[in-house]
């Protein structure tokens, strides 16, 4: 059996999230049981909030309905929301849903994923660009929890 890796600095960003206290859901086409062996597997299962599965909804990807379900349980909004997907499929719903995607390369050539109009493609959750968004994001915030200084 082949062992299950995740994608290169997954953890970097699962813990991110966590500082910044973020709401986060795991969105997916696979059948339940096989979404929630791989979140166990990698060892995100006190980490992923909710599970979402294309087949428990009214469309599955690349229709939006898998990520406004998202966004209503959370209760954010999708200008407060940013979508890392893999597939060409999921990228396409999030851009339909009005959520920001990052695409990541590691399973669909770089021209499917430009062709669904996401906001950045990074190679891998280590990727400075991302990083640099991320920063971007803190900077934000901070401005806000300052008054807007």
């Amino acid at each position: 059996m082949e062992r299950l890796e995740p994608v290169k600095g997954l953890s970097k960003v699962v813990q991110w999230v966590k500082d910044h206290r973020y709401k986060h859901d795991a969105v997916t086409n696979a059948p339940r049981i096989n979404a929630e062996l791989m979140i166990k597997l990698l060892g995100l299962s006190d980490f992923v909030q909710a599970v979402i599965v294309g087949g428990e909804c009214e469309k599955p990807k690349p229709a939006p309905f898998l990520y406004l379900k998202a966004l209503k349980e959370l209760e954010v909004s999708a200008t407060h929301t940013f979508i890392f997907k893999d597939s060409a499929s999921g990228t396409r719903a999030g851009v339909a849903a009005g959520m920001p995607v990052i695409a990541v390369l590691t399973r669909n050539p770089e021209k499917s994923l430009q062709e669904a109009r996401v906001a950045s493609i990074i190679s891998d959750y280590e990727d400075q660009k991302l990083w640099n968004a991320l920063e971007e994001i803190d900077r934000e915030e901070a401005k806000l929890k300052n008054g807007g200084a």
